[in-house]
């Protein structure tokens, strides 16, 4: 971006020079701007706003074609974006230049004052093409809070964010069909495939189609044929900006067409062994016969795609035939995200982990375990349901149930998923379904212990192991994984799931453990109604009955709960290079 920073008196001069550095441009005169307009992305002017407006005023053009201008004051204590705050990306560079002069930016475009996405940057930000009939009509109905649909009827990193980042009153939908027009003022479209609707709306096209184009020897006139191929993609609703490249057979590599549409697309071909090899709807015995192959065009759309489900299945004109097929990288696949919910404050799950439980259409939470304030982020429409009353059985059908309709599923477990959190029969029948999953970690109820009880459970010289258990209950433990054999070591240790079974985690851990080893029993722990309870081993069974504790209770046993002695390796004598580096 050619950038130009503009010094309107001497009195900001020193402004204007930290901000030529952040910029890494030239500082030029008033004098200069006319000369330098039609060439320059940017402008800041530094100075008052009232000359900066008055210098630019009988310069401007359009709002697709004018240079982004922003104002910086001469103490550098305000930015202002002054024009083509989205198209120019004045109001990005503003907020980026005021972080670096510890100024205050000053954006008054509406849909960045209330947070809504910029729908006039959304094609450039993603690679999409756009069609729209009156954008600033949009972008007013968008901004004044009207009810907006949106189609994603593909999925790629700008449909994703979206479904991450919902802004503004909008309803996700991802099929045409299940919208009713009625109910809305404008409809936004991620997809290959247009639609005349009667409503305004804002159409973006991601290069995601591959074309399988079969030809008749020398079919000519090449233009012709091109266009009638267009004409046929266009009535069956596909958009020629969707094309991301067309294939064909290898001896039709040469064809007067294919040199045509190679100007503009890029192109495969194949052999005709390569072709024969892929199961098509409509295979043709003359093709074979004259090729070696059953199919050219929906064999090619396929392969090229590397997705057996055609988007358009082959279609005849006098001379040539075309199927389409969407990229296999861009289809909507249905997916089921377990998620680690964290020890319960809401704020305590992850970022991802908010991200997915945003775009889920049906969210499934382990009721009595994980507060239902978490779910409280979910989409409009979102399915969101407590398996506390549910068995396993009946866990799985529902997720299988929306996982075959095509859906985004969160299964929503406390703390993190990997550590007692029965997820393990789940990805059981995930797998056995060939259901797409994954795991997104989460904070661990041991880890909200030590940071409720403000102790570090590794202490130097005393305790370099951390020992994640439960006492052994209804589920037998392992004959090597009895509690006293783990308290052998003395380490710290994270008891899970026994409040109930107290009376013999107690008689197991003395077994090893002195009798005045700290201990500390935490009950909902970053819940409203979190206890902790601090004692003695001797005591632990007394501690928990004493205060009637169920089994969200976590026991933490080990003298590193409230140690402050012992010093960190890394703050011992042997490690000041590390001070004298960092005080340079």
């Amino acid at each position: 971006m050619k950038t130009a920073v503009v010094l309107i008196s001497e009195q900001g001069r020193q402004t204007a020079q930290k901000v030529a550095e952040c910029l890494g441009c030239e500082i030029v005169r008033r004098t200069q701007v006319l000369a330098m307009w039609n060439d320059t992305d940017c402008f800041v002017f530094v100075g008052a706003v009232g000359i900066c407006v008055r210098t630019i005023a009988s310069l401007l053009k359009d709002k697709h074609l004018d240079p982004a201008v922003l104002c910086v004051d001469s103490y550098g204590k305000e930015v202002v974006s002054v024009l083509s705050g989205h198209v120019g990306g004045a109001n990005e560079i503003a907020s980026k230049l005021a972080l670096e002069l510890g100024a205050h930016p000053v954006i008054t475009t509406q849909t960045d004052g209330n947070g809504l996405w910029a729908l006039d940057l959304m094609a450039r930000r993603f690679g999409w093409a756009q069609e729209s009939d009156d954008l600033n009509r949009q972008i007013f109905l968008y901004a004044e809070g009207k009810p907006v649909a949106i189609l994603l009827e593909i999925e790629d990193k700008g449909t994703k964010w979206m479904e991450e980042n919902p802004a503004g009153n909008i309803s996700f939908f991802y099929r045409f069909e299940d919208i009713d027009l009625k109910k809305f003022s404008l409809l936004l479209t991620v997809s290959p495939r247009r639609r005349k609707v009667e409503i305004p709306n804002i159409q973006w096209t991601p290069r995601c189609i591959h074309l399988g184009i079969g030809l008749a020897r020398q079919a000519a006139p090449a233009e012709k044929v091109i266009e009638e191929i267009f004409n046929c993609l266009r009535d069956k609703g596909i958009c020629k900006e969707a094309i991301a490249g067309i294939s064909s057979a290898e001896i039709k590599k040469d064809e007067p067409v294919v040199k045509q549409l190679e100007k503009e697309f890029d192109t495969k071909f194949y052999t005709a062994e390569e072709l024969s090899g892929v199961e098509v709807p409509t295979p043709s015995n003359v093709v074979e016969k004259c090729i070696g192959t059953p199919s050219v065009s929906e064999a090619s759309a396929i392969l090229s795609s590397g997705n057996p489900e055609l988007l358009l299945q082959k279609q005849k004109g006098s001379n040539w035939t075309v199927a389409a097929a969407v990229d296999v990288n861009y289809v909507r696949h249905s997916h089921i995200e377990i998620v680690g919910a964290g020890p319960g404050d809401p704020d305590l799950v992850s970022v991802r982990g908010r991200k997915m439980l945003q775009r889920a259409d049906l969210i499934l939470y382990a009721g009595s375990l994980v507060p239902k304030e978490l779910t409280l982020c979910a989409k409009l429409g979102a399915t969101v349901v407590s398996s506390a009353d549910m068995d396993l059985e009946q866990q799985c059908a529902l997720m299988k149930e929306f996982y075959d309709k095509g859906k985004f599923i969160v299964r929503l477990h406390t703390g993190d998923p990997c550590i007692f959190g029965a997820i393990q029969e789940q990805m059981a029948f995930f797998d056995k379904h060939k259901m797409r999953y994954h795991i997104t970690p989460g904070i661990s109820s041991f880890l909200a212990a030590a940071a409720e009880l403000r102790s570090q459970f590794t202490i130097p010289e005393k305790c370099q192991t951390i020992i994640l258990t439960r006492g052994e209950g209804r589920t037998p433990m392992p004959e090597k994984e009895k509690l006293h054999l783990l308290a052998r070591s003395n380490s710290t240790m994270c008891i899970f799931l026994s409040a109930a079974i107290v009376d013999d985690v107690q008689k197991e851990l003395l077994m090893e453990y002195p009798e005045d080893t700290p201990v500390a029993a935490c009950y909902h722990l970053t819940w409203p109604d979190q206890k902790i309870y601090r004692g003695v081993l001797g005591d632990l069974a007394k501690i928990v009955k004493d205060n009637h504790l169920t089994l969200t209770t976590m026991l933490v046993v080990g003298e590193s709960i409230d140690n402050r002695k012992g010093l960190s390796e890394l703050y011992s004598k042997h490690f000041t290079h590390l001070f004298r580096k960092a005080r340079g």
